[in-house]
């Protein structure tokens, strides 16, 4: 199982493709770490916000729920890069990092609404590499505004030997919007289909398989149905600064709270029945990581024939 923990809806950033800025929770709402002890044994955890270091227990947090994750990763916009840094310092550099870019530096920091955000993104990933951390890298999330530096990005990071991530713009109520849309689908295609080939390219079979990812981001752009089955709720859960557990961060129905009673209650009542069945059906063909990651572990062999077939076609 995996998860999501929202530590915090606080959030520096004026991002053009959330508003979550605009509805931030106060320290009050956000529930103490000690209900985090809850948590079940996870494959993988992220650890996202908001701006999570916002978070002032966030170095709690992180002590009550790496025991009980395989792997955890921090979602940040890289700004505070002494609270970031000394974070890793503390984890031993047991920890990964992921900063979010949206795009070369005009861009980015025109989308995210922050001053020399970009710099202080980039301050923070190089930091953390010179710590030797291995688990870092950066990603962006795609919109008629950036995808012409998509390129650009992934050859820095490859320049750099981190790893990146790509996403889309979506609507929920996680972001607080539902106007997000893409309206130059030819263009952002042919931008995704370029960093397709270069990913192709690379010797890591790790980046065939986020190939496919990408593909499945052009295919939503362009209004397709979902290349795989969803199975949030099923094998993924969300958590609220408050406790609410919910399957996604697009469907705003919560299984339970997990201040009032156990996980493993939430996750078998039957609310949490009903959440699922509403997930499976939900009608949004949205393409996230979150979602789509675990369903391509489950189907190694299946993308793989992908692989084989489009490679070289790329």
């Amino acid at each position: 199982m995996e998860g999501i923990l929202v530590a915090t809806y606080r959030c520096n950033a004026r991002c053009h493709m959330c508003n979550t800025w605009q509805f931030p929770t106060t320290p009050e709402q956000e529930m103490d770490p000690k209900y985090y002890e809850k948590f079940p044994q996870l494959d993988f955890l992220n650890i996202t916000g908001g701006e999570p270091f916002l978070r002032e227990e966030l170095e709690d947090i992180v002590r009550i729920v790496k025991p009980k994750a395989k792997r955890i990763c921090i979602s940040t916009n890289g700004y505070y890069t002494d609270r970031v840094v000394a974070l890793a310092k503390k984890f031993n550099g047991e920890l990964g990092f992921r900063i979010s870019l949206e795009g070369l530096p005009a861009a980015n920091d025109e989308l995210r609404g922050l001053k020399d955000g970009f710099d202080h993104g980039l301050r923070t990933l190089l930091q953390l590499k010179r710590m030797g951390l291995n688990d870092i890298g950066f990603g962006i999330t795609i919109s008629d505004r950036n995808s012409a530096d998509v390129l650009e990005l992934y050859e820095l990071a490859k320049h750099l030997e981190v790893e990146f991530a790509t996403a889309v713009v979506h609507n929920a109520y996680y972001f607080h919007k539902m106007d997000n849309e893409i309206t130059k689908k030819d263009e952002v295609s042919e931008n995704v289909r370029t960093l397709i080939r270069e990913l192709f390219k690379s010797k890591r079979p790790k980046e065939w398989f986020r190939a496919y990812f990408n593909y499945g981001i052009i295919n939503y752009v362009n209004g397709g149905k979902r290349l795989l089955p969803c199975k949030m709720g099923e094998n993924m859960f969300l958590c609220e600064p408050w406790g609410d557990i919910k399957a996604c961060n697009v469907l705003d129905e919560s299984m339970g709270n997990i201040k009032e009673t156990d996980f493993k209650t939430i996750w078998n009542s039957e609310q949490a029945k009903e959440v699922r069945k509403h997930a499976r059906c939900c009608g949004h063909e949205c393409w996230m990581i979150g979602s789509v990651a675990p369903e391509i572990k489950k189907r190694k062999l299946e993308i793989g024939k992908w692989i084989l077939k489009n490679k070289a076609n790329y």
